[in-house]
């Protein structure tokens, strides 16, 4: 089965990858995050994919529209939602577009993300595109992707990517 996975970042893809390869998926990776703040973090989170699907040969499609604008006119408190849709709407449409079998998303090993709203969101979307989403709760292996892209020496950002949440880390890092 030939599945999308969309790509948030190299180190949490790591896990996820492991485990569709060996539940015997054949997948492509699909690295579409415009939200990434600023644009030397998109560069670099960009270039850390590109050098891991080298180092695990995964086929990657890109779309590298930058949209940082949209996030900052954005006036709903839940901008997180808004964020997880942009993204996983692309990643299913892409995926019924080119003959996918399947879709799924890296967001969904981060402890620090909204698991259930992402699973909603890709559920909705598996109808919308008819296209069938695949679900696996890749939580309990963060660690160990972590531990995999510390030791590939791969890029681990402080932060999820967006405006929001790198004034909340600098504010962190401000207030020590």
């Amino acid at each position: 089965m030939k599945i999308l996975l969309h790509m948030c970042c190299a180190p949490c893809t790591t896990y996820p990858l492991k485990i569709l390869r060996n539940k015997q998926f054949n997948v492509e990776g699909f690295f579409y995050n415009p939200n990434i703040h600023p644009q030397d973090e998109f560069d670099h989170r960009k270039s850390t994919v590109e050098e891991y699907s080298h180092i695990v040969d995964l086929k990657v499609h890109y779309d590298f529209d930058y949209q940082e604008q949209q996030w900052l006119d954005y006036k709903d408190d839940n901008r997180c939602k808004m964020c997880y849709e942009i993204r996983l709407e692309a990643t299913a449409k892409y995926a019924s577009e080119n003959n996918y079998n399947g879709f799924t998303t890296t967001l969904l090993v981060s402890p620090y993300q909204q698991h259930e709203l992402i699973k909603e969101i890709c559920e909705s979307l598996s109808k919308k595109y008819n296209i069938k989403f695949i679900y696996y709760d890749f939580r309990e292996g963060f660690r160990e992707g972590q531990n995999t892209a510390k030791e590939l020496n791969l890029y681990r950002q402080k932060y999820c990517g967006c405006i929001y949440s790198y004034r909340e880390r600098e504010m962190k890092i401000n207030a020590k």
